[in-house]
């Protein structure tokens, strides 16, 4: 699948550096090599920072993930040209390859900026949610999801500070976080996380591990969020004021007879409303069936940007973001707060979800 991969994306980034020499006259080697060698080294880059960490290699790492999100501009602009001058041709007005090619590729290049500018814009999204057998103590009061952080090549302590800070203007009742804190890179993981210590929630601020969390020391992780302040749900249920708050990893929700294992472990109350934190919005029928009232998930960061948002939802369909319906249970889908691969958002948003709870 790499190698798929990795063929797809030097053959595509070939095509798009090709057309621009070749419309604009610029021959020059460089601007073929260049964008191959970046993006050749996107998938190796990526791999080996898991293993080591050096300034060069983040660099390398972080040069590598910028440019293949700018091929995807790109290869978009090197069609558009080739389709643009083929239907000029035809209608027999031949048009200049070297405007068209600066005009589209200049097009691609700004929109390329604005979506890497837009991916550190962090948002608040708000929505009530109405859920049977709400406490009386919940009614009205709002529980914060943050979900995809990911903390590593591309993001830190100065990332985590931001984020700790807009949840302290919030104030939420609740801080959840669902999964994908780090990235899988090799870091320093207290001075990560550090900022976390700052953050209080009167109700207590719980986090359940990602697939990112899993590329490692699982545990040694778990260790560094608690030394910062977070309850770790290790697949179990806890009562909030009579709110049922249940967390399962993400390792453990991939097979159903296992999450179903889980939940009955944990003891779910059919009679009081419930809150299930899992990190992505699969093997759904498995919570609803143990009468679960609200799942909160991540995982999918809604595709990030066109195309991949297509992408994105033919793999969960109506489950990729927002708030939806599954049987008796509902389903919220964030879009994450951080980026993984390419730091790009276009059509999408960084975001923390300010969830206001009401009783249906």
């Amino acid at each position: 699948m790499l190698a798929t991969i990795l063929t797809l994306l030097l053959a595509t980034t070939a095509f798009a550096a090709w057309t621009f020499a070749h419309l604009t006259h610029l021959a020059a080697l460089g601007w073929t090599i260049l964008p191959v060698v970046l993006t050749a080294g996107f998938i190796p880059a990526t791999m080996l920072s898991r293993r080591i960490h050096t300034r060069l290699l983040a660099a390398f790492n972080v040069a590598t993930g910028i440019s293949v999100g700018f091929l995807s501009f790109f290869l978009l602009a090197a069609l558009a040209c080739w389709v643009e001058i083929g239907c000029a041709d035809l209608l027999g007005h031949p048009l200049d390859g070297r405007l068209v090619a600066c005009g589209l590729y200049g097009a691609a290049a700004l929109l390329g900026l604005y979506s890497l500018a837009s991916s550190y814009w962090l948002r608040v999204t708000r929505v009530t949610v109405a859920l049977p057998n709400l406490p009386p103590y919940w009614s009205g009061r709002t529980v914060a999801l943050v979900s995809d952080i990911h903390l590593g090549n591309f993001r830190g302590p100065v990332f985590s500070r931001r984020v700790v800070s807009r949840l302290r203007a919030l104030q939420p009742e609740c801080v959840l976080v669902g999964g994908d804190v780090f990235d899988g890179a090799k870091l320093d993981v207290d001075r990560s996380v550090g900022p976390w210590a700052a953050l209080k929630a009167p109700s207590g601020v719980y986090f359940v591990g990602g697939n990112h969390d899993a590329y490692g020391d699982r545990d040694r992780y778990f260790e560094a969020l608690e030394r910062a302040g977070m309850t770790v749900l290790d697949n179990e249920r806890v009562d909030l004021h009579g709110l049922q708050l249940v967390g399962v990893h993400d390792g453990e929700t991939l097979e159903p007879g296992v999450f179903r294992a889980v939940l009955e472990r944990a003891g779910v109350r059919r009679d009081s409303a419930s809150i299930l934190l899992a990190h992505r919005p699969s093997n759904l029928s498995v919570p609803e069936e143990a009468g679960i009232s609200l799942q909160l998930s991540g995982h999918t960061h809604r595709g990030q940007f066109w195309p991949w948002t297509l992408v994105a939802d033919r793999a969960h369909g109506k489950f990729a973001y927002g708030l939806n319906r599954f049987g008796r249970m509902q389903v919220f889908t964030s879009s994450g707060a951080g980026t993984w691969g390419p730091p790009f958002r276009l059509g999408t948003r960084s975001e923390i979800v300010l969830i206001r709870l009401e009783p249906a």
